[in-house]
């Protein structure tokens, strides 16, 4: 039980730096691309990746991979606004830059996550 609170406060606390991230970004720079939400995804996927990286190579505990996996990149993390953002560009006429959101965005996610898991291996 204590660790399900602490998971759900650890999503609180990542769903309030996504917050702060995607208002920083968006107020600084002004483009119809979602960097907020594209440079959010990747960094949570590599953190992701280095959790479950140190995980499998230096025995993270459970409890941690469980806090910080789930609960801060859980919350962290958004597939739904990416996909709301994608439609939204596709909706606006802009099909190229929703391709590129969708592609751009899963093949980065996923070396991100390649990245942190690598990072783990040598730390």
């Amino acid at each position: 039980m204590i660790t399900a609170v602490a998971v759900g406060a650890a999503a609180a606390l990542g769903a309030i730096a996504r917050y702060l991230l995607d208002q920083t970004v968006t107020r600084r720079l002004r483009t119809v691309f979602p960097l907020g939400t594209w440079l959010i995804n990747i960094t949570g996927s590599f953190v992701l990746g280095l959790i479950a990286g140190t995980a499998a190579h230096h025995g993270l505990s459970p409890r941690v991979v469980a806090i910080v996996g789930t609960g801060v990149c859980g919350g962290y993390t958004t597939f739904s606004t990416f996909s709301h953002d994608t439609i939204r560009l596709m909706e606006d006429g802009s099909g190229l830059t929703a391709l590129g959101n969708a592609v751009g965005s899963i093949a980065s996610g996923l070396a991100a996550a390649a990245l942190g898991l690598g990072l783990a291996l040598v730390l």
